[in-house]
């Protein structure tokens, strides 16, 4: 069976969870099947893909909006993708960057099509923020491919409600539920200090970490906005990547500079550092915080988890199926508003609450240890990636042999 694989992201390129799906699958895969990736960008090393694809440079020389010009980038990418699968049996896409691609080639090519939801762009509306007029291009992307999919893969159960949800003409039948899952070699308790003393992390003192985007989706001016909360023994550590805009990143700089002012402090770490840096923060973390206001699965609860980590987060989307709430960490309620930018109905009200769970980590450390251990041992039974590819190869196997 040859299959190719078909995502924006894959090392060194990678920017988020879907991108570190798409990296572990391939490697999952390639042990059951004969997997070709075929990802954007400049050519890769890997043995794993076939090939790389750069947007047309005639579309950058056109001028007007540059969110809408990076849009037909991306189709254009699309296009040259569907022409170079070669012998493929069954292609595989993820994200809205690659689910056109997917789509072309069931049409013009007769494969069929397999799409996974890592999120839905109905569901991110800030993204006109970021993209323009693209993002009425991303979502009709989104839309036509995963109503024309063979199987769309949903990776929660909170995510399979909402594909059908926003698209009601795609067949229940045609969504299943396979979670995403978690590289442990990567992943995992790290003893050592090095990384903290290098940031100025004292390892004797609590430790409440946030790792993730500046974006809408992820939450953090209500962490920051809790910090004033926070007990004053726990160090706040933010491992932020680049904001979506210039404009988001001066709000989140603001509540930052307010946050810093707290008896804990805050230490503020705005660089990618390579996971086994992240890992070894996470490993002496009394708690991490996830407070996404969307988050269809949120890999980066299972990688605290995998590091033995306690977990706060908020109740949306899959978070509530990975984190057992009293078990392995604390789930956060929170209650969004019905408009268009899904935000917090009342605000103030979920960064109290966050700041509640968290202190009753730091309060109590064994309850924090014992937290975490339930963690780890639910990542070891739930979320290995063998497990998960031998199930994406059996939907494959549907498919092509019925």
């Amino acid at each position: 069976m040859k299959v190719a694989l078909l995502t924006r992201e894959f090392p060194p390129e990678i920017y988020g969870g879907a991108g570190v799906h798409a990296e572990q699958l391939a490697v999952a895969l390639d042990r059951l099947v004969d997997v070709a990736v075929h990802c954007f960008g400049a050519p890769r090393t890997s043995p794993l893909v076939a090939r790389s694809y750069e947007p047309w440079q005639s579309l950058e020389q056109l001028g007007g909006d540059d969110s809408i010009a990076r849009t037909l980038g991306v189709l254009s990418v699309d296009l040259a993708m569907v022409a170079g699968l070669g012998d493929a049996d069954l292609c595989h896409s993820h994200t809205w960057y690659a689910n056109l691609a997917g789509h072309l080639a069931k049409l013009s090519r007769g494969l069929p099509h397999v799409a996974t939801t890592h999120s839905l762009e109905p569901l991110r509306p800030w993204k006109a923020e970021q993209l323009g007029g693209g993002y009425a291009l991303s979502s009709w992307c989104e839309r036509v491919a995963l109503e024309g999919a063979d199987a769309v893969i949903a990776v929660s159960n909170a995510m399979r409600e909402d594909v059908l949800a926003c698209y009601p003409a795609i067949d229940p039948s045609r969504v299943e539920v396979i979670y995403n899952g978690v590289d442990t070699e990567t992943w995992h308790a790290d003893p050592r200090t090095d990384v903290l003393e290098q940031h100025g992390i004292d390892p004797e003192r609590p430790l409440v970490v946030f790792v993730g985007r500046v974006t809408r989706q992820k939450g953090l001016p209500y962490l920051l906005t809790a910090a004033s909360h926070i007990d004053p023994r726990a160090q706040l550590v933010v491992c932020a990547g680049a904001a979506d805009t210039e404009a988001l990143a001066r709000e989140t700089r603001h509540l930052a500079e307010i946050a810093a002012q707290r008896p804990g402090g805050l230490i503020w770490i705005e660089e990618m550092m390579p996971r086994s840096k992240v890992a070894q923060i996470l490993s002496h973390a009394t708690c991490f915080v996830c407070p996404s206001i969307y988050e269809p699965f949120g890999l980066v609860n299972v990688e605290a988890m995998a590091c033995g980590a306690a977990v706060v987060a908020s109740a949306v989307g899959g978070i509530p199926e990975i984190v057992v709430d009293g078990e392995t960490g604390w789930v956060v309620p929170v209650e969004l508003d019905h408009t268009p930018d899904r935000m917090p109905h009342e605000p103030d009200r979920f960064a109290a609450d966050l700041a509640e769970a968290i202190n009753t980590l730091v309060e109590n450390p064994d309850l924090a240890r014992d937290m975490g251990a339930a963690g780890h041992q639910r990542v070891q039974d739930l979320f290995s990636w063998p497990a998960i590819a031998e199930r994406t190869v059996d939907c494959y196997r549907r498919l092509l042999y019925g």
